[in-house]
């Protein structure tokens, strides 16, 4: 495969349909946009790999939602990594790109002193999905407990156990440089869900972790085996073929699953993004008092507030608080 082919998938999402088996599913690349968000703050190793499941997991999710919705991924955890958050904004029109960021909430002294798997890092937690459509309606949330050895297990688990959709994901992620160039992040994945069909109810007892539901307890009959036959498939992809470059999205889907009369649709381009912005940041600062707003400024006589996304830095005059006024020394790129 061309340089060009590469670059092309890089950053894309394709969704598929394997029409025999009567399942959805998506194939996510992930480049610039990973590497951007994990760049910016300069995660620790295993705090990055944490951050790069979850972005991918979040990719793989969010390209299921309707244009302009919102959908965030949340996990907060008891251990060293506290808090991770992911967003996903639908594009504005078909021709846009989809956008991203995400952060995440670490003791950097346990981090450094902690000795197991990324996922660990966790602890015990809560993972959750919400979904904003919009001003004027209501936030969807659902949320789960975090479940087994990855956050692609949690996943799973709250898909089966919340939704009543049995999901199955095959995700690699890293580090890889081409000769002569430094090292960049790389993921890519694939997740499955089977087609919904009206109310689903586990045909037998719970089977997944910590006694939740697992995908295959919320299947039955004709469509447990098209399930059993389309997640064995998935079972053989490998790590290699997941990242790329030198396989493409469309030759991967052929490889696995050419019995299964793979349909594949347009790919939705991705791309890193903030929302912050002066006016955000006021209306953020609206809801303290005068005397609450004296003790956040500095010496200088400044009033300053950093997005934890994007990094972007504001500073305002305490006196343009409340009425609408702001200046900014760095506004975020919300391109």
């Amino acid at each position: 495969m061309s340089l060009a082919a590469r670059i092309a998938w890089d950053d894309t999402i394709l969704p598929f349909q394997l029409d025999r088996a009567d399942v959805r599913g998506r194939v996510a690349r992930l480049d610039s946009v990973l590497e951007t968000i994990l760049r910016q703050h300069d995660y620790p190793v295993p705090v990055a790999a944490l951050m790069a499941e979850a972005v991918l997991l979040t990719a793989l999710v969010g390209q299921t939602i309707k244009l302009r919705w919102k959908l965030s991924l949340q996990i907060r955890g008891g251990g060293p990594v506290r808090f991770v958050a992911t967003d996903y904004f639908g594009p504005t029109s078909p021709e846009e790109p989809a956008r991203m960021r995400a952060y995440a909430d670490f003791d950097a002294e346990a981090v450094a002193a902690f000795e197991g798997a990324p996922f660990e890092l966790l602890g015990a937690g809560l993972f959750g999905i919400m979904i904003d459509q919009g001003p004027g309606t209501v936030p969807y949330q659902g949320i789960t407990p975090l479940a087994g050895a990855s956050l692609a297990d949690c996943a799973e688990t709250y898909f089966a156990q919340s939704e009543q959709l049995p999901a199955r994901t095959a995700l690699a992620m890293g580090e890889a440089a081409a000769p002569g160039a430094p090292s960049r992040w790389r993921s890519g994945g694939v997740m499955l869900q089977h087609m919904p069909k009206g109310s689903r109810e586990a045909h037998r007892e719970a089977t997944g972790f910590d006694g939740l539901l697992a995908a295959g307890d919320v299947v039955a009959g004709e469509d447990a085996e098209n399930w059993e036959r389309a997640t064995l498939l998935l079972g053989t992809a490998e790590a290699t073929e997941l990242i790329g470059p030198h396989v493409g999205p469309d030759q991967l889907l052929l490889r696995l699953f050419h019995e299964e009369s793979p349909r594949v649709f347009p790919a939705q381009a991705v791309r890193f993004g903030c929302t912050c912005g002066p006016d955000k940041v006021v209306q953020s600062l609206s809801i303290y008092t005068a005397e609450e707003i004296a003790t956040m400024t500095t010496p200088d006589g400044r009033v300053t507030a950093d997005c934890q996304f994007c990094g972007a830095h504001y500073e305002f005059d305490p006196g343009e608080l409340g009425v609408g006024g702001s200046r900014t020394t760095s506004e975020a790129d919300d391109a």
